[in-house]
């Protein structure tokens, strides 16, 4: 399986901690999602996250493309409980502390009424194995969130788990994971 890899657009609330929030994509939003596409496939299929900012591109580009879109929920961002919708610099305000914890190692602290890093990654982790059962040999595009892609990403690269959030994903970017790399290193929690 190729899998290839895009982070919805900029949302109409803006920067923050997204998470589960449900919020729609920008005009610029959509324009960086479809100028990123314009440069890669082709694919086969497209597998999103059921939320808005990536379902709704998935949906259009599929039906323009002539895809199957497969949605689930194990692609969708991680909760981050009751930092969803706040900026870091608004995290700093009321919680220094508990944000530098959570930034030098996002594995050991989870925001309060958050999901554990460990646990969101399990979820990601088998959502990509039930894909690769499914799309063995095709070309994928998987439409999805920041926290989804570094994690993979971060994996490929054999990081540590401390350097997690320290994987730069723009909004709108196409980056191709490397599956051998991931498999060499992943698994496990490092």
């Amino acid at each position: 399986m190729i899998l290839d890899l895009l982070r919805h657009g900029e949302t109409e609330l803006g920067g923050g901690l997204r998470g589960s929030l449900d919020d729609a994509l920008t005009d610029l939003g959509w324009a960086q999602m479809n100028a990123a596409v314009a440069q890669g496939g082709p694919w086969d299929v497209l597998l999103c996250s059921p939320l808005q900012r990536c379902a709704r591109f998935a949906d259009a580009l599929g039906e323009r493309l002539g895809l199957p879109v497969e949605v689930s929920a194990g692609w969708r961002e991680l909760h981050f409980g009751e930092w969803e919708g706040r900026s870091a610099a608004q995290i700093m305000q009321t919680a220094p502390e508990a944000l530098g914890q959570f930034w030098s190692d996002p594995y050991a602290y989870t925001p309060p009424g958050g999901e554990p890093v460990a646990a969101f990654a399990e979820r990601v982790q088998q959502t990509l194995r039930t894909a690769r059962q499914q799309h063995a040999g095709q070309r994928v595009l998987l439409v999805t969130h920041g926290g989804v892609m570094r994690l993979l990403l971060a994996q490929a690269r054999g990081l540590p788990r401390q350097q997690l959030l320290q994987v730069e994903v723009a909004n709108g970017a196409l980056l191709r994971l490397d599956l051998g790399a991931l498999d060499q290193h992943a698994v496990g929690v490092h």
